[in-house]
């Protein structure tokens, strides 16, 4: 019986210490998973605050790449309205250059005209060929048209002031013929006859020579020197023999026999 409730208490010790040690296991357990917890915790607010800390190191770095973009656009902006106000000179720049250029064209053509004004040009009267200043052209015909027009002595002004005038001028030898024709127009005889032989010294091979040598003879028979008319007559024969004035000259020269 003694055994029997020993064996009993023996048994309830050892399930109490087993239930203690139990409960210990446990406590201790549980203070080992609180360390734990606390650990993990404190882990995960590191790291929380570590990337907390990258994300706003990376939001720094946006903001300053936002900056740096930014900028950057402002400069390339700024290159654009450079290039644009750029190609604006340039263009106005060509403008400018094309309208300088249009007007030294002009000027130039302007000045080319102006000297062609000056500048000798060929001309052909009485079938003679030579180079004659353009106010010297426009002289002589202007003198010749009065001429032509009968105002024999508006004429004879005029193509005296052309000799004046151009005295070493190729057409010298046609305006002495009718300068001559003029002054015998007006009835100036001696005048007349002298501006004729001037004429033949000047130029005795002239296309004129011979008609000129003819009015001479009318000059004379004017002033009644019908001895030196006939002479006249027979040298003009003897020196333009193949011409129609020579013909004229002989059947003039037959009458005055």
């Amino acid at each position: 019986m003694r055994g029997s409730t020993l064996g009993v208490l023996t048994q309830r010790l050892a399930l109490a210490g087993l239930m203690a040690l139990s409960l210990t296991g446990a406590s201790h357990a549980g203070l080992l998973e609180d360390d734990d917890a606390r650990r993990a915790i404190l882990d995960l607010r590191q790291r929380l605050e570590s990337s907390n800390n990258g994300i706003k190191a990376l939001g720094e770095e946006n903001a300053q790449l936002r900056r740096a973009l930014l900028d950057l656009q402002g400069q390339i902006d700024g290159l654009k309205s450079d290039i644009s106000r750029g190609r604006g000179q340039q263009e106005q720049l060509a403008r400018d250059l094309s309208e300088l250029q249009q007007r030294h064209k002009d000027t130039q053509a302007g000045l080319d005209e102006r000297l062609r004004k000056f500048e000798p040009i060929k001309v052909s009267v009485d079938g003679r060929e030579f180079q004659a200043d353009v106010a010297e052209k426009r002289d002589y015909e202007q003198a010749l048209e009065v001429f032509r027009k009968g105002d024999f002595a508006a004429a004879r002004l005029a193509l005296s002031g052309f000799v004046q005038r151009y005295a070493q001028s190729g057409y010298l030898p046609s305006a002495l013929f009718w300068l001559g024709n003029a002054e015998y127009a007006t009835k100036d005889y001696k005048e007349s006859m002298s501006r004729f032989r001037q004429m033949l010294s000047v130029a005795p091979g002239h296309v004129r020579a011979a008609e000129a040598m003819l009015a001479i003879s009318n000059v004379q028979q004017e002033l009644k020197d019908s001895k030196g008319a006939r002479k006249t007559l027979e040298d003009l024969i003897k020196t333009y023999p193949e011409t129609e004035t020579a013909q004229a000259a002989k059947d003039r020269l037959a009458r005055l026999r």
